[in-house]
């Protein structure tokens, strides 16, 4: 009889353990033979979700959340949420899933930080910025069906996926914002009213009295302007010739905002077109708009773009040595140019985009170590060996 059923605090114990181990396989087989809630709780108040957060494992994450796990649940001694150990593992896929089962932002700990924050103060900047940009698919869905006297919906249901995935984008680069939109289905095709029910996105975050989110405002103002300066482009351009030209109207924007100013290197274009983007902010009663004019009007101001990423993103506790595409600022860029090795790049297309303004430093670095090559090359063998004979002799 004693063997037939399993004692549900050894099979609890069993599922904290193969957590702590990190092995997935074992773990789905055990959670296979547990039929009761998942929810409970270790000797520190901490559920398996709670435990599977600071792990670090979306796999395990995503099938206790499947298994019906209460995002929100615990009991941990300083009020750690599943969201908290999650920013402190560091893995951006991990708090999304969080996010979108319904973890709450803004839940706070016992010395009132927030998750966004406890990543921020241990480095997961990427973390921080996953959080920060966050929003629910229902905000999106709202505007795809009609409302009280409308005879169609403000967008297609088809525009809410691609739009709900361009409004979660971490990189705010205007490129990479650029490039997405040319991948994203549907999106830049029907630019006029997607811009438009981002200006109402933006309008119901600084309505909504005290949960008013100015930073999120402003991100979907800054999309919403992008979009436009890209409709705008398309409608001056005359009617393509060639209809495999698909990237004509990114390529446009990309070398308006990459072209460098007097200088040399200086993107006086992009930061001039990234202060008008400020500028037609409508919201100029908030703290938000007030810090960024203040610090673009300063005595020595930061780039426009380092502003912006700032604000939406939040700052980096500390400077780090991290590698960015020179086209659209990702991070840790896969490619490096193949003939200097000296600028990266995500992909080829990123090369592409900016090979305009690589090509002439380009052909001067990589004329640097061909020369030195060449120099090896042509040493004398036998006047070598004869300086080493004297040198021994010596």
């Amino acid at each position: 009889m004693d063997n037939k059923t399993e004692d549900p605090h050894n099979a609890e114990n069993n599922i904290f353990t193969t957590i702590a181990q990190g092995d997935v396989s074992e773990f789905k087989n055990i959670l296979a033979q547990h039929k009761g809630s998942v929810d409970f709780l270790d000797e520190n108040g901490m559920t398996a979700l709670q435990h599977a957060a600071y792990k670090g494992c979306k796999d395990m994450v995503q099938l206790l959340l499947d298994r019906g796990a209460d995002v929100n649940c615990g009991n941990h001694e300083y009020n750690y949420t599943a969201l908290h150990f999650g920013a402190l593992s560091g893995n951006s896929e991990v708090c999304k899933l969080l996010l979108e089962a319904g973890a709450k932002p803004s839940a706070t700990n016992s010395v009132g930080r927030t998750a966004a924050q406890m990543a921020a103060f241990v480095g997961n900047h990427h973390t921080v910025a996953t959080i920060n940009n966050f929003i629910p698919r229902s905000e999106i869905t709202y505007y795809s069906t009609p409302q009280g006297q409308q005879a169609e919906a403000y967008i297609s249901p088809l525009l809410v996926e691609p739009l709900h995935k361009f409004v979660l984008g971490v990189n705010i680069h205007p490129v990479r914002l650029a490039l997405n939109l040319q991948h994203a289905s549907g999106l830049l095709d029907n630019a006029e009213k997607v811009s438009k029910v981002l200006e109402m996105l933006c309008k119901k975050e600084m309505t909504r009295g005290s949960e008013t989110n100015e930073v999120m405002a402003f991100k979907y103002h800054y999309l919403s302007y992008v979009i436009r300066e890209l409709n705008n482009i398309r409608d001056k351009q005359k009617p393509p010739v060639e209809s495999d030209k698909k990237h004509d109207i990114v390529e446009i924007f990309a070398k308006k905002l990459l072209k460098p100013g007097k200088d040399g290197y200086s993107l006086d274009l992009m930061d001039a077109f990234l202060k008008d983007c400020v500028r037609e902010f409508p919201y100029r009663e908030c703290t938000t708009f007030h810090q960024m004019v203040t610090s673009l009007t300063s005595k020595d101001p930061p780039p426009a773009l380092s502003l912006i990423n700032c604000t939406i993103n939040g700052q980096r506790g500390f400077i780090d040595t991290i590698s960015y595409c020179s086209t659209c600022g990702e991070e840790k860029p896969a490619k490096k140019c193949s003939k200097c090795k000296t600028v990266q790049y995500c992909d080829r297309e990123c090369q592409r985009l900016h090979w305009f303004v690589h090509k002439k430093a380009c052909n001067r670095e990589s004329s640097v170590p061909a020369a030195t090559n060449n120099s090896k090359a042509n040493i004398d063998t036998s006047e070598l060996s004869a300086e080493l004979q004297n040198l021994v002799a010596g």
